[in-house]
């Protein structure tokens, strides 16, 4: 072989060479749906969801959003047993902040607990404070435990099921509750709401069960934002009677539900 032949050879195996190293792998090109679309909202909570941004932004007259509540609510039953829901006594019921107790909620005759004035069906214009709130240790307000310097972790008090929650909150926003979430309890007819959380940890149609994790405690809201207030969940519970939620105080069983620990979640 003379040597301009055996340059040739040898340019044609570098070339080969080189288109071989560069062909891509195709299973890295390949992925499956499964894998990349979000996990579709289940349709009923969804549909309540709708329905209570419309009740907290004025959109909706009180006679005709009390009218869906009820029909809405009651399909939301029927799937929360279909899909293997239970029912919890108060006795179960589990203290709503990891690590913390009923010392953490302000004191006084009402414990910042005032229910005239409210009316579910007035949204973010709604008045009173039918809620408790339940304060962390957070000197510097950055949403960490001056203790553990870790997030608080938001349980259930009840079992039920999510049917509303905002994950979306921008400071400056008038939305009083910033980034909430609210679970409907079959079993005691309840709504209970959590509010002003720094990270939501459950999608809306999520069962729990009490004690799960929710979400982890922050500064959000348009009044929690301020450096005014000290860093809390603000916790409400209320009870539908003929189609109308009403605030229902939850102090006594807040004293004897379970406290689960910091790190026993």
């Amino acid at each position: 072989m003379n040597l301009t032949s055996f340059t040739v050879l040898c340019l044609f195996f570098c070339l080969a060479t080189s288109l071989t190293a560069a062909e891509p792998d195709l299973n890295e090109l390949i992925t499956t749906p499964e894998a990349t679309a979000p996990k579709p909202a289940n349709p009923l909570c969804s549909a309540y969801n709708t329905l209570n941004d419309r009740i907290r932004d004025g959109l909706v007259g009180k006679t005709a959003a009390r009218s869906e509540l009820v029909t809405k609510l009651a399909d939301i039953r029927a799937e929360y047993y279909k899909r293997g829901g239970k029912d919890y006594a108060s006795a179960e019921w589990v203290f709503p902040l990891a690590g913390y107790n009923i010392k953490a909620i302000e004191g006084g005759h009402n414990h910042g607990y005032i229910p005239g004035g409210y009316d579910f069906f007035s949204g973010n214009r709604h008045g009173g404070h039918p809620a408790y709130d339940i304060f962390i240790h957070d000197r510097n307000q950055d949403s960490f435990d001056d203790q553990s310097g870790t997030t608080v972790k938001v349980l259930s008090l009840t079992g039920g099921i999510v049917v509303a929650l905002e994950k979306r909150w921008e400071q400056g926003s008038g939305l009083r509750g910033g980034k909430y979430i609210w679970i409907y309890d079959p079993a005691n007819d309840l709504l209970v709401y959590y509010a002003h959380n720094r990270e939501l940890l459950v999608e809306l149609g999520s069962i729990v069960k009490p004690g799960d994790l929710l979400a982890t405690v922050g500064r959000s809201g348009l009044n929690a934002a301020k450096h005014r207030s000290p860093t809390h969940l603000h916790f409400s519970v209320l009870k539908l009677k003929d189609g109308q939620p009403v605030p229902l105080p939850v102090y006594h069983e807040l004293q004897k539900a379970r406290i689960v620990p910091a790190g026993g979640i």
